[in-house]
């Protein structure tokens, strides 16, 4: 069983973690529970990311700690919340060093005073497993309403922000370096291999964005399991089917690089990998101009892929006709 951590790393955690935890509400962190006063609906959200499959052994610590908070912050961003606060779990290795928890620490900290949360709280333990950190995070909607799964409607205009694809390729680069990058031109291999690792490590949910989904999305979600899962993920809960037009699929210089070389195989394995943490949602086709504008001022890029419509499940089309997608998405 795991053992808790001794009392010198809980003297390290408590003069570590306490010095983020400023709201009254977080007690210090010299309790066991916090205080949470609201006025009006909390929306709510918790993902935990594990060494080995969620990030590798060897990241810097910094940027597990800022993943683990991002993801959360992507499920509220994809729901119009904005985030006020988190718990945080932290399941510590024995093999790995009690001193890098400084630099987690410290990671969390700088991402906390980014997005503006407060940290309330949360648990530390050791474990001779992997490295895990869990994070529930505590969200304010932004809207009269909070967009679900299951809002769809036939004639819905489906939209997606920011590029997908950038992580699958930088765990690739990662992980089966350097053929990944093989096809980009010799002269940008360490340019796109930067980009890639980076938005695999550091995913940037878009949200400045938050405000115009809460005002305009039917239904939404983040694109954690792949944009055909999460797409899969509408389709299912609303009872609808959903189009996507692969040529609209936003991809970066290193995705377009990698498309080009491999064709429909390699668009299918970035659009089924994951770990994008963009927003995917729905709109009436009347609010287009809106949405573009608030991404416009919002300084976010937002494309539109696709259609909702009658049936069931998720057809990709192509320029030759639809390219057959089998099962795709990653699955717990």
């Amino acid at each position: 069983a795991p053992r808790h951590m001794s009392a010198d790393e809980f003297d390290t955690i408590r003069d570590l973690f306490a010095p983020l935890a400023q709201s009254a509400g977080a007690r210090g962190l010299n309790d066991d529970v916090a205080v949470l006063e609201a006025t009006s609906a909390l929306v709510v959200t918790s993902d935990a990311i594990v060494e080995g499959v969620h990030f590798l052994p060897d990241d810097p610590i910094e940027a597990v700690a800022k993943k683990a908070l991002r993801v959360n912050i992507s499920d509220l961003v994809a729901k119009g919340a904005r985030c006020t606060g988190v718990l945080v779990t932290l399941i510590w290795p024995e093999r790995r060093p009690s001193a890098e928890i400084a630099g987690f620490a410290r990671g969390l900290g700088e991402d906390l005073q980014f997005y503006g949360a407060q940290l309330l709280g949360g648990d530390t333990t050791a474990t001779p497993g992997p490295l895990t950190v869990s994070v529930t995070a505590f969200g304010v909607p932004l809207g009269p309403r909070v967009p679900a799964r299951a809002d769809a409607q036939v004639g819905d205009q489906l939209w997606v922000t920011g590029e997908i694809g950038d992580a699958c390729l930088g765990l690739m680069s990662l992980t089966e370096a350097p053929a990944v990058l093989g096809a980009a031109p010799a002269d940008q291999v360490d340019a796109f291999a930067s980009l890639v690792r980076a938005r695999y490590r550091l995913p940037a949910p878009p949200v400045a964005f938050a405000p115009a989904i809460a005002r305009f999305a039917r239904a939404s979600c983040d694109v954690s399991d792949g944009l055909l899962a999460d797409a899969g993920n509408i389709a299912r809960a609303s009872g609808v089917s959903v189009r996507i037009d692969a040529e609209a699929i936003p991809l970066s210089a290193p995705g377009h690089a990698y498309v080009a070389a491999r064709g429909d195989e390699g668009l299918l394995r970035l659009v089924s990998a994951g770990d994008d943490y963009q927003a995917l949602f729905t709109a009436a086709p009347e609010d287009r101009g809106r949405i573009l504008e608030a991404a416009r001022a919002a300084d976010v890029t937002v494309s539109l892929i696709g259609d909702i419509e009658g049936g069931s499940g998720v057809r990709l089309e192509g320029k030759a006709g639809e390219i057959a997608i089998g099962t795709a998405g990653h699955r717990h």
